[in-house]
């Protein structure tokens, strides 16, 4: 039990002390980046005793450490600033964008998962042979070309060239405004308003920046799990299963899987993660009002209330990721203490 005591806290400790250098991180963000938010705020032209003023209000004129101190309160307060470009409070935003980030990197994972996992199994089985070559150039290529090399190509070729897929944005014209925002997750809120014609072409929209995203993910869970099942199948459980005359199907499936799944827990969490922060260029490529555009657009201005405030919930994102993937590896492993 003292044992168990211990390791919750040294994970506790772990996610305290990380977080606090987020808060740091993201501090430091915002004042030592060669952008003036006064100047970004008021405008280069404006006056002097303007700009002093607005300094002034922004605590900006204040020592670095009570400054720090300042930018910790208004986090426990839920404060992320004002945005100069949309003049809303930067959490209403955050609250406005994320959600399409969201409803892309799930529906990119799910696709990525449902391939990728049992391709790193096949390529496992069939090791060395020409079947396993083949996956693995597959997914070599899908960590060598750059995603927006992806993306540009994918609208010259099926929305200019053959004209078969929909162009960027999340949604055609005539179906702009007309869906009530409920979750921000456009097909769900669609299907709420019964609005299946809504529904389709939200999904036809998704499905380019989706396929690309998953396909850079599946290129990573395959090659783990490939990885995976190779040291899998070489335990002595597995030699046993074999010599008992079980199918392959079940030694593979019933036998050495499970104990990879305990492993692609944390393999899936990070690449999640790195679905939800890593969208920036495909949402800008694809013009996708998700939280990567708001980013790109925001640092692109200068207006870093946004940056700080999306790199922090970024951070956030990947630290309780792992928290989540730390405590089902514990569930699921029960040697793990």
């Amino acid at each position: 039990m003292n044992r168990r005591l211990k390791s919750i806290a040294a994970t506790l400790s772990s996610v305290l002390l990380t977080l606090f250098g987020l808060t740091v991180l993201t501090f430091l963000i915002g004042r030592v980046m060669p952008v003036d938010p006064v100047i970004a705020a008021v405008g280069d032209n404006a006056p002097e005793d303007v700009i002093l003023r607005a300094r002034a209000e922004m605590g900006l004129d204040q020592p670095l450490p009570i400054q720090f101190l300042h930018y910790l309160n208004q986090l426990l307060h839920g404060d992320l600033g004002v945005s100069v470009l949309t003049r809303n409070p930067v959490s209403q935003d955050i609250a406005r964008f994320f959600p399409a980030t969201f409803e892309l990197a799930t529906a990119a994972l799910i696709l990525a998962v449902v391939i990728g996992v049992p391709l790193g199994v096949w390529a496992a089985v069939r090791q060395g042979s020409f079947t396993d070559q083949a996956i693995r150039v597959v997914c070599l290529a899908g960590h060598s070309v750059p995603v927006f090399m992806l993306s540009l190509i994918s609208l010259l070729v099926f929305y200019s060239a053959l004209d078969i897929a929909p162009g960027p944005g999340r949604q055609d014209i005539i179906y702009d405004g007309m869906i009530a925002p409920i979750t921000g997750i456009l097909t769900i809120d669609t299907l709420v308003a019964g609005d299946f014609g809504a529904f389709w072409d939200a999904l036809a929209h998704m499905a380019q920046p989706v396929i690309i995203l998953a396909y850079f993910s599946m290129a990573y869970i395959a090659r783990m799990t490939r990885a995976f099942m190779i040291d899998a199948l070489k335990g002595e459980y597995i030699i046993t299963a074999r010599a008992k005359g079980l199918s392959l199907a079940t030694v593979i499936w019933g036998h050495a899987f499970p104990t990879v799944a305990v492993q692609l827990v944390t393999v899936l969490a990070l690449t999640y993660a790195g679905l939800l922060e890593g969208a920036v260029v495909t949402e800008t490529v694809f013009s996708w009002p998700g939280l990567g555009q708001y980013l790109t657009v925001s640092l692109m201005n200068a207006d870093m209330n946004p940056v700080v405030g999306a790199t922090l919930l970024i951070g956030l994102i990947y630290v309780g990721l792992n928290l989540l993937a730390d405590l089902l590896y514990r569930v699921l492993d029960p040697r793990v203490q």
